[in-house]
């Protein structure tokens, strides 16, 4: 295909605002596949995207078009809309010329939306926005054509309107896509540059990596590559395009979106954002590559510690297609063996965890979310922590720094002040609040992450009745008064429920946790003590009573002196039990407790 004839671009917006079904469209327009055989969000394979309405996976797919006689090659990247999955979003940019911006007729510019565009301008690609949904009663068109001007500079007459689901302006919009995303940049160099923006592991083929060719040719077999950020060095067993299924073509041109069949098995050598020559070229990385730190941090464990070895292989195989994710192993006294696991965000955390779950057939169980903090000691040496077993000692630490972060939030105005009272609550700092149009306000707020992973996601979709959205970066590291909080059942630490937490607010949740435990841990045949502690302080307590037993259910009469002699036999028993006793949780005590 000439290189002037092909059209790179992708769907960026806000989390169900239209992308994958505007997607299906073009598959059908296109007649890439069949409109007998098109299903809603075919471009969305998961079960679990299906389930949940969104894009988790960034999917590539090549169209062939023909306009005014002349063929076209377009090659289509569906990228996800939620902020957990945001590094997606910026490869797929970076192997485009040109983004379609869609906006929902009926909710208007959201906090992804900002976000998409600033990160499209960076990149400098022609930017299509388009407004969606206009076949709903509901849809406001001329107020958020005139939101979409004012915030972002378009011109009035270059927004496009369609409705995805109809196909109204669909046609058109392609055809727009043709005639304003620039071909890609032709170069005079011949050196292979293969920009690598996702991966997947085929069992036949190895690693397989999907490319944008910025420079050279690619041929099937004929020279030998390398990856400049892993090292790895490969022969291309197959080099082809993607059209839902891999069609073998035997090469790659410049400009051209394929697959390359890399016959690694090491999935590690294949990395999301890395750069591919020729093994004798001492070509320079494309710019888009960089190693992605994780916010979150989660220990999952296997309810049968017999299933380890098959949770460590599904999470290798999950991180070669997900380069957010990391893990390392991890094993716990009352868990046993199991992988401590970055994440982006809480939903990147389910995510992960459900299709753990679903595609490769585990029961798992999760601890608590945390965040990494930084411990400066008396010595000045710095420790990350990522978990509350590795909190040095009290009489060791000089202070703590928590990861702060920059949050946009997108709310009708007459939940204002509820936002401001929860951001308040969560420890914000305004930083600014704007009017784009008299009915909607956009917060900027500096928030700790650590209040970010505890509920706060569904106590913003509480107070503005689900209206508003939220989208966030990683700020900087602040000085915080945070302490870790001990759970002792029947006076032995419990390490799955320590916690990382404000002192302020230990007390409070300390009892919190523990009323929770009460509900959970089953009788034991003597007195179980519940405590909460910060070093050697107990700050919080519940007992769970002796299970109860009649002993004098067998005695037929006799004297009182005879039953008092019984009860008190029973009384020193238990006594002696809750000397030497241990109280086994069940896991699904476990289960509860971390899920709440």
């Amino acid at each position: 295909m000439n290189q002037q004839n092909i059209r790179n671009f992708c769907i960026i917006a806000h989390i169900d605002h239209g992308k994958s079904t505007l997607a299906d469209r073009f598959l059908g327009i296109t007649n890439t596949i069949d409109k007998r055989k098109l299903i809603a969000q075919t471009l969305d394979s998961m079960d679990l995207e299906k389930e949940k309405g969104i894009t988790i996976k960034l999917k590539s797919i090549r169209m062939l078009y023909t306009l005014d006689n002349t063929d076209y090659e377009l090659n289509l990247i569906d990228t996800p809309g939620h902020v957990d999955f945001s590094y997606e979003v910026s490869r797929s940019l970076a192997a485009c010329e040109g983004a379609i911006l869609v906006v929902d007729a009926t909710q208007g510019i959201q906090a992804q939306t900002v976000s998409n565009v600033f990160k499209a301008m960076d990149a400098n690609l022609k930017i299509i926005p388009v407004l969606n949904k206009i076949d709903l009663t509901n849809a406001q068109v001329e107020k958020v054509t005139g939101d979409l001007c004012q915030s972002f500079g378009f011109k009035a007459d270059e927004i496009l309107k369609v409705s995805a689901k109809t196909g109204e302006g669909a046609k058109q919009l392609l055809e727009q896509v043709i005639k304003l995303v620039p071909p890609p940049i032709k170069n005079t160099s011949t050196d292979l540059r293969a920009l690598v923006f996702d991966s997947y592991y085929d069992e036949h083929l190895g690693v397989i990596a999907l490319v944008k060719i910025v420079d050279g040719r690619v041929d099937e077999g004929k020279t030998q590559l390398k990856l400049i950020a892993s090292g790895g060095t490969f022969y291309p067993e197959e080099v082809g395009y993607l059209q839902l299924k891999r069609m073998s073509s035997g090469k790659l041109e410049t400009g051209e979106v394929g697959y390359i069949a890399t016959g690694l098995k090491d999935i590690k050598k294949v990395k999301s954002g890395d750069t591919i020559t020729q093994s004798s070229s001492s070509a320079r990385p494309l710019p888009g590559y960089k190693e992605i730190k994780p916010f979150v941090f989660v220990s999952i464990y296997p309810t049968d510690n017999g299933q380890y070895p098959h949770l460590r292989d599904a999470l290798e195989k999950l991180s070669l297609s997900d380069s957010s994710l990391s893990f390392e192993p991890e094993t716990n006294t009352a868990l046993g063996f199991g992988f401590r696991c970055g994440f982006l965000g809480l939903l990147h955390a389910d995510v992960v965890q459900e299709r753990l779950e679903r595609e490769y057939n585990l029961n798992l169980i999760s601890t608590t979310p945390t965040v990494e903090y930084y411990v400066v000691l008396t010595n000045g040496e710095r420790v990350n922590v990522r978990t509350p077993s590795q909190f040095p000692d009290r009489s060791r630490i000089d202070h703590v720094l928590e990861p702060w972060i920059l949050t946009n939030i997108v709310t009708p105005s007459e939940y204002v002040g509820n936002i401001i009272k929860l951001c308040e609550e969560r420890r914000g700092v305004l930083r600014k609040m704007d009017y784009p149009n008299e009915s909607q306000t956009v917060f900027e707020y500096e928030l700790p992450l650590a209040e970010l992973v505890f509920n706060f996601f569904d106590d913003l979709k509480s107070c503005s009745s689900g209206f508003a959205s939220l989208d966030y970066e990683f700020l900087d590291y602040r000085e915080v008064d945070a302490v870790k909080m001990d759970i002792l059942v029947h006076e032995s630490v419990v390490d799955p429920l320590s916690h990382v937490i404000l002192r302020a607010k230990a007390e409070e949740m300390g009892r919190i946790l523990l009323k929770k435990l009460k509900e959970i841990i089953p009788r034991q045949q003597f007195k179980v003590s519940l405590q909460a502690a910060i070093g050697g302080k107990i700050i919080a307590r519940e007992d769970i009573p002796a299970a109860g037993k009649n002993v004098l259910a067998k005695l037929s009469g006799g004297h009182r002196e005879r039953k008092d002699k019984v009860l008190e036999r029973q009384k020193k028993g238990k006594e002696r039990m809750k000397r030497i006793g241990k109280v086994d949780i069940p896991q699904e005590a476990f289960r509860q407790i971390l899920s709440s």
